[in-house]
């Protein structure tokens, strides 16, 4: 074989060769590496996009949806982060990358991270306003309790509630307070309690732990279900230092379980003194009342209308006939002034008159159908005709007819 002579490869061959290069270094089929992520896509198929860099590099990372569902939080620009994978090449392109299985932010834990995750997108919607806060009812019949029904969190409660203020009910909703399905409990729970509207107020919490066992607790869907209830939700969540999603989205945040159950109820006696209070002041408020009317009720029996009936009757009847007298001047005095006003009118309405005019010695005279006869040419002769004076009709025959015309013509 000429050694001088060249083996030409493909692109396909050459990209092949480098991933089974890589493939098949052990070093790289399981490496942990370091850096910043840049170029973060959340591709809608689920699969993560991105590179990590340091300060003189950088180097592309995928990581399936498979690996990405897994993640407590979402990887973001800028976070520095320790990958965990493998490195190959992508054969298309010849492009080697890191294949990521894990992500896990460097200097704090996942669950740290997806916590501050979830509580600045909260906050930037306004789940935790102080305008969205319900105040708790100031004597609760009825108090639902979503708890572990084993641990301590609900021998505290109901110690306090039953010491505190015994004619309250207590509802408990038992459910797990840590583990996968725990969260999906507990929001079952508070939806359950809004929907029978069994409850006067919800106390949702668990005695103390790590993150993890509190994380239930930072579930999102839990979170909204919490800002959302109607009835207004206490959240007592582990230790005085400890602090969850559901402390920031409830109405109250409670240090302890215990601190929950004094803020839920009111402290019996002084719910007694209070109604003994408000007892005096509603005796008080009575008696001035009375008081009051037995004042008017005075003055009006000594008023001269109760006193002499007859003579408050004997006034009115003089106003009333005066009142009377005055009604039927005034209708008298229209009276006149419109028969004056209408006796005008008829004197000018009666020199307008037809007879008027007849009565001053002109007639009209009609044709046998009745039409006025308005000139000779209506009549020939030979025809009968009628003439109205003021003062009776004469019947005629026409014998001769003339038209002032035929008189000036001199016929």
């Amino acid at each position: 074989m000429d050694p001088y002579k060249k083996v030409i490869l493909t692109v396909s061959q050459i990209n092949q060769f480098t991933k089974m290069l890589f493939d098949s270094n052990e070093l790289l089929s399981d490496v942990y590496v370091k850096g910043e992520i840049s170029n973060f896509v959340n591709h809608r198929t689920g699969h993560f996009y991105f590179s990590l860099k340091d300060e003189n590099s950088a180097i592309k990372a995928v990581m399936f949806r498979t690996s990405a569902s897994k993640l407590a939080f979402l990887p973001e620009n800028g976070m520095k982060v320790i990958v965990r994978g493998r490195v190959s090449v992508f054969e298309r392109d010849g492009v080697y990358q890191v294949y990521a299985e894990d992500i896990q932010p460097d200097g704090i834990g996942s669950l740290y991270y997806a916590y501050e995750q979830l509580k600045r997108k909260l906050e930037s919607e306004g789940l935790f306003a102080e305008i969205h806060k319900k105040p708790i009812p100031k004597v609760p019949l009825r108090v639902g309790i979503i708890t572990s029904p084993t641990g301590a969190a609900i021998r505290d409660i109901t110690n306090i509630i039953g010491r505190r203020f015994p004619l309250a009910e207590m509802v408990l909703y038992p459910t797990l307070v840590q583990g996968d399905r725990a969260a999906v409990q507990l929001r079952v729970a508070v939806e359950y309690f809004n929907a029978s509207r069994s409850v006067d107020v919800i106390i949702l919490g668990r005695g103390g732990g790590s993150i993890e066992d509190l994380w239930a607790f930072n579930d999102e869907a839990l979170a909204r279900a919490v800002f959302a209830s109607d009835i207004p939700v206490i959240s007592a969540v582990g230790h005085e230092s400890d602090f969850t999603i559901c402390d920031f989205v409830s109405d109250v945040r409670a240090s302890t379980p215990s601190a929950a159950a004094e803020i839920a109820v009111p402290e019996v006696t002084d719910v007694g003194e209070k109604l003994e209070s408000l007892q005096k002041r509603m005796t008080l408020l009575m008696q001035g009342k009375v008081l009051e009317k037995k004042k008017i009720l005075t003055v009006l029996s000594s008023s001269p209308t109760l006193k002499s009936p007859k003579n408050f009757l004997d006034t009115k009847r003089i106003i009333t006939s005066r009142m009377l007298d005055r009604l039927d001047a005034a209708v008298s005095k229209i009276k006149d002034k419109k028969t004056a006003y209408y006796k005008e009118k008829a004197a000018s309405l009666g020199a307008l008159s037809p007879l008027a005019v007849l009565s001053r010695g002109y007639g009209v005279s009609y044709t046998e159908d009745g039409k006025i006869l308005k000139t000779v040419k209506n009549v020939s002769v030979g025809d009968s005709i009628k003439s109205e004076f003021s003062d009776g009709i004469v019947y005629s025959t026409v014998t001769k007819t003339e038209l002032k015309g035929d008189i000036k013509d001199g016929r």
